[in-house]
């Protein structure tokens, strides 16, 4: 199996290097420092399998994992960490592959045997039972061989066309992969849905203002955009968008 390796220690990869270079039935492709680095790299080089630490600063590994599938091939991955009692039980209930720092060569094979593609709710799932957050900081966008992270904190609003979703973030735009509804159900603490293809970050929203026909507009901070048309309130969320913004 062609493997990359993830970890925010040096020693820490060099360590799986060596074990894995023992063993000729698998092949070393890469080495990453930290998530970002790990995405470019697999997008690169399509590794089979990703040895991926689950706790570094930045993308954590779980929010790495997240990313890797929303690839075309997703690779299968195996978490490793340091001795930490919850994570291990998540991992074992998930039937998820995983090493314990030091890594030892036999239960790295039994690892690599196990490894398989994990999907975003199992992934969730671990994350709550061990302690991080399943929230993603960044949404991943993948065009012409380039990756791109959007941080969320600087998207203003998504919309829905069809099959496809648009993010509109202090950047720029750029279409996703995510549908509107799992964007809604993971930011419901900061974003609100305003009408069937649109929501809007709570943070965003300067006032609402009668349109002349008398439907209610949403006003984002620093100004109109050319999509003030599409970030109309229907009548059916009226109510809960008043009611966010009363909150803040």
């Amino acid at each position: 199996m062609n493997i990359l390796i993830v970890d925010d220690e040096a020693p820490a990869r060099d360590r799986l290097r060596r074990l894995l270079e023992e063993d000729h039935a698998h092949v070393v492709v890469g080495e990453a420092g930290n998530g970002k680095r790990a995405l470019e790299l697999a997008a690169e080089l399509a590794p089979d399998v990703v040895l991926l630490d689950i706790r570094m600063p930045g993308l954590s590994g779980i929010e790495t994992a997240q990313h890797l599938n929303t690839f075309e091939n997703p690779p299968a991955i195996i978490f490793a960490t340091a001795y930490d009692e919850y994570a291990i039980e998540a991992f074992e209930a998930s039937a998820i592959g995983y090493v314990l720092k030091p890594v030892r060569r036999e239960r790295l094979d039994q690892a690599l045997e196990l490894a398989g593609r994990l999907s975003n709710s199992v992934l969730g799932d671990v994350a709550r039972k061990s302690g991080i957050s399943d929230r993603r900081k960044h949404l991943c966008k993948q065009s012409q061989g380039e990756l791109k992270l959007i941080s969320v904190g600087d998207v203003q609003y998504f919309l829905a066309d069809q099959k496809y979703v648009s993010v509109f973030h202090a950047n720029g735009q750029d279409l996703i992969d995510d549908s509107l509804k799992v964007l809604e159900e993971e930011f419901a603490d900061t974003f609100v849905r305003i009408h069937r293809g649109a929501l809007v970050a709570v943070s965003s929203i300067e006032s609402l203002r009668k349109a002349e026909d008398g439907r209610t507009q949403v006003m984002l901070r620093g100004g109109s955009t050319e999509d003030d048309e599409k970030l109309i309130v229907s009548r059916r969320h009226l109510t809960n968008v008043k009611r966010r913004l009363k909150k803040g």
